[in-house]
């Protein structure tokens, strides 16, 4: 299968690192014309040169502004006005009792998580329906299903965005537009790679060792047995971005590792 973007415009949101970066990566290397997304401009320009080297040849801009906010979202869409692939992939997590959550932290959760995708995809998707094609992927999680006890404020958002996926694919029935959400598990982002770290030092074990140890810990139905790579996860959303998934929308799709116990 080859994928070619060629033509289109891709915005990925926070896309300077981790599962964002891999997957403005993957659009850029199927010819997408990319912006990419972060919160300062040095961290912009900083993914923008290693995609330049990644990707030679390739249309790439950059985006520095805060996304949980409807005024970083509207500085965005006067930027950009128009694109053909909304990837809302920004978000924020921490693992965190539930008595000790105070309600700016489910707030601040909310914006970032959730109210991102919907200011973007209300800013952007009526013009795709206007062109009668356009892809808009959320970025939700297997915690989004399966709610962790020890970081309810982002299960609950996740679930959200399942919610919200699902409802902009039926909006959107009858038309070239597709709307989905993909769910990833533990993945080895820059954050997580900064928890399995400490982790590492204290055991004597890799990174990896640690992620495994993670996985069969805190995530023990996991069948892969192992923390996933960004690329794994981007490989997903760019097959989702695709002409050849146009009959692919308001579903889930899972690349968790089968840690989620249910067949559908």
């Amino acid at each position: 299968m080859i994928i070619d973007f060629s033509g289109k415009t891709a915005i990925v949101t926070g896309s300077t690192e981790g599962i964002g970066y891999a997957i403005a990566a993957g659009l850029a290397e199927s010819g997408a014309r990319v912006v990419v997304n972060g919160r300062t401009q040095a961290k912009v320009d900083e993914a923008l040169a290693k995609l330049k080297s990644k990707t030679p040849g390739t249309e790439l801009r950059g985006f520095a502004g805060d996304l949980a906010t409807g005024e970083g979202c509207d500085a965005l869409l006067r930027a950009f006005p128009d694109t053909d692939i909304l990837v809302n992939n920004v978000g924020i997590y921490e693992a965190k009792p539930f008595f000790d959550i105070p309600d700016e932290d489910w707030e601040r959760f909310f914006q970032t998580n959730v109210m991102s995708g919907v200011r973007l995809s209300r800013g952007y998707m009526r013009g795709m329906l206007e062109r009668n094609w356009g892809r808009v992927i959320f970025l939700s999680s297997e915690s989004g299903v399966n709610i962790p006890d020890d970081m309810l404020h982002y299960g609950f958002t996740k679930t959200a965005v399942l919610a919200l996926s699902r409802g902009l694919a039926k909006l959107a029935r009858g038309t070239g537009v597709t709307v989905n959400a993909v769910l990833p598990g533990p993945t080895m982002s820059a954050g997580v790679e900064r928890m399995l770290q400490g982790a590492a030092e204290k055991s004597g074990k890799t990174i990896e060792q640690a992620g495994i140890e993670f996985v069969k810990t805190k995530r023990a139905t996991s069948i892969i047995q192992r923390v996933a790579s960004p690329e794994e996860v981007a490989n997903m959303v760019v097959y989702a971005c695709s002409p050849q998934a146009s009959a692919t929308t308001g579903a889930a799709l899972r690349v968790e590792g089968g840690i989620v116990e249910t067949i559908a």
